[in-house]
């Protein structure tokens, strides 16, 4: 039986509402460094004991607290950053619902000393279980050190759950990793056991900063990228398809320059990396999204690591379009490629639709619609429906780029192992896999739409003798619903009698494949997928195996006029560093690198 009804004191509430923004020591310097940044500090210093367990300390030279405003500093629902409801819709800064520091105090021990740079003395206070035990004048620098002590020792049940000392700094640095990323400008330590462990200068080069905090090899690899429409700017950095990682979790996300954990724009970064990586592989992106605060909610979470967009479809398109357009334009040698012109053909655009509408399906679940926001500042507004029409596109070809250099330019030396070949570069040396070099090339013959209007599909081969083929079950009711798939690539299959098919046509690009074996061995793809896809999924699964069947082999000899009709459609294909199963097409040698591997250097 349920008890009576009570009003919960306020202690207790306190540290309820705790739990939603402090779950971790890494928790407390997420909010205290947000602090520091909206101070406007250029220095923050961060010291961990026992991985953030057993003390944090924050000190920054941003531009400090008055003296009469730090008790209301851990006061609940107390922020300089909204005076108003209508200023929720424009705020900017980091922290600003006035829950960080008084969740904080409540569930710990907490000492602040802060001076603003006109006062002669500054403030110093000592907080516990959400009390204010003493303040006093205190002499110290300009800005704000915030001390943590005795973490989650008034709820030791949360106590249990902390990780090992190593686990928990881990947490630690990956977000002061993720600040430093964002904000280039601020100089970042971090200290731990008296030893400088990181050590981040201040910087006005974004790349710089970005080579610092993730590592020079991802620097190495990298495309940057930029791109505006209407009032949604996207930049950053992007991998090459060849620089992969095991996780998603080098896919870093901002919006305004907030890091967040956002589906949309982990589906969007997956896009258009699609047929370019391999199975269970991962780019490494720094991706910067910025629009109007009005544009974008940040206040769907207590700890503000989510946020909901009022136009997500919109985001959504700009950022396919800009990461894929630097992905299509690749070049073999040159580091950094001109920026692309992309356009999109219509089967590029049904790829899109099919996963923006995934994107949006589970991007409304996850809210709910009980969440939508803007109420108050767009309530006049019709709800955006998220099936509603794309634009239409008006190109004519689906991809026009430039590019550093073109595979047809390179001379060719020959054919090692009759699989790879080998071309001298004015930069090095350059070996092609002629499998993967072909695959690529059929994938997007089979993807392309010659005519946005005509609709029309790849042209199949007639057979002679059409091939009947008995199946199971469960084979024929896939080929029946695969069909029209089937037909955009040129095979052409009909019921014929219980269980039965006959196969009439093959693609005209595969002219050396059994109709017969292809259909079973793409059935047995197939039965082994093990979940369901999607229509665009099973596209371009269908797509990428004929493909590889009709693909030059390895260990087969080419002619140089093969090799130069090769290297010709290779420039002319986008995406044409790997192939759709993610392996590369071409790797590059420097002379430098020779030059080091022969030890001339």
């Amino acid at each position: 039986m349920p008890g009576r009804i009570v009003v919960l004191p306020e202690e207790l509430t306190n540290k309820i509402a705790a739990g939603e923004v402090v779950e971790r020591p890494a928790s407390i310097v997420k909010e205290l460094l947000e602090n520091a940044l909206d101070a406007g500090a250029t220095d923050v210093t961060i010291e961990l004991e026992k991985g953030g367990c057993g003390s944090t300390r924050i000190t920054d030279n941003g531009e400090g607290i008055e003296c009469e405003d730090v008790p209301l500093a851990f006061a609940r629902y107390a922020t300089s950053k909204i005076y108003q409801f209508d200023d929720i819709y424009r705020v900017s800064s980091f922290g600003f619902r006035g829950e960080a520091l008084p969740s904080i105090a409540s569930i710990s021990r907490v000492e602040m000393v802060t001076r603003k740079r006109e006062s002669v003395s500054g403030t110093r206070v000592i907080v516990e279980a959400g009390q204010v035990k003493e303040i006093a004048a205190a002499g110290c620098p300009v800005g704000t050190s915030v001390l943590v002590t005795r973490i989650f020792d008034s709820v030791p049940v949360r106590k249990k759950f902390l990780k090992a000392e190593m686990t928990e700094q881990g947490h630690c640095l990956d977000v002061i990793t993720r600040a430093a990323l964002s904000h280039p400008e601020v100089k970042m330590k971090v200290v731990t056991r008296g030893k400088e462990i990181l050590n981040i200068p201040a910087t006005q080069d974004v790349s710089l900063r970005v080579s610092l905090v993730i590592g020079a090899d991802f620097m190495d690899h990298i495309l940057p990228v930029k791109g505006t429409r209407d009032n949604i700017s996207v930049s950053g950095f992007v991998c090459r398809p060849e620089f992969t990682r095991s996780s998603a979790r080098h896919i870093y996300c901002y919006v305004n320059k907030r890091f967040i954990r956002d589906y949309l724009l982990n589906h969007a970064v997956m896009t258009a990396y699609r047929r370019l990586l391999a199975v269970r592989r991962y780019p490494a992106v720094v991706l910067f999204v910025d629009l109007p605060p009005g544009e974008v909610d940040v206040n769907v979470h207590p700890a503000k690591m989510e946020v909901r967009f009022r136009n997500p479809r919109d985001v959504y398109e700009v950022v396919v379009r800009v990461l894929a357009g630097a992905l299509a334009g690749i070049s073999p040698i040159a580091e950094t490629p001109a920026a692309p012109v992309l356009s999109w053909g219509r089967g590029s655009q049904e790829g899109r639709r099919s996963g923006l509408e995934e994107a949006l399906r589970r991007y409304t679940v996850s809210s709910g619609k009980g969440k939508l926001f803007f109420e108050r500042a767009f309530a006049d507004k019709k709800e955006e429906q998220v099936d509603a029409a794309m634009p239409e596109e008006t190109a004519e070809e689906d991809f026009a780029f430039l590019t550093g250099i073109s595979f047809a330019d390179l001379e060719y030396v020959g054919q090692v192992a009759g699989t790879y070949l080998v071309f001298s570069a004015p930069e090095g040396l350059i070996l092609v896999d002629q499998h993967a070099a072909h695959e690529r090339i059929l994938f997007e013959k089979f993807r392309e739409k010659p005519s946005a209007s005509g609709g029309e599909k790849a042209v199949g081969q007639r057979l002679l003798m059409p091939e009947v083929i008995s199946l199971p079950p469960k084979d024929f009711s896939f080929l029946m619903e695969s069909r029209q798939v089937l037909e955009e690539a040129g095979i052409e299959v009909e019921p014929f009698g219980k269980d039965t098919v006959v196969v009439k046509t093959v693609p005209a690009i595969l002219p050396n494949v059994e109709s017969k074996t292809v259909i079973m061995d793409l059935l047995g793809e197939f039965s082994e997928t093990g979940h369901p896809l999607n229509l665009q999924d099973k596209k371009d699964k269908i797509f990428a195996f004929l493909a590889c069947r009709g693909a030059v082999k390895a260990n087969q000899r080419l002619s140089a006029p093969e090799v130069a009709k090769l290297c010709r459609d290779l420039d002319a294909t986008p995406f044409s560093s790997t192939c759709p199963h993610g392996r590369p097409v071409y790797i590059s040698f420097s002379f430098s690198d020779m030059e080091r591997m022969f030890k001339r250097r």
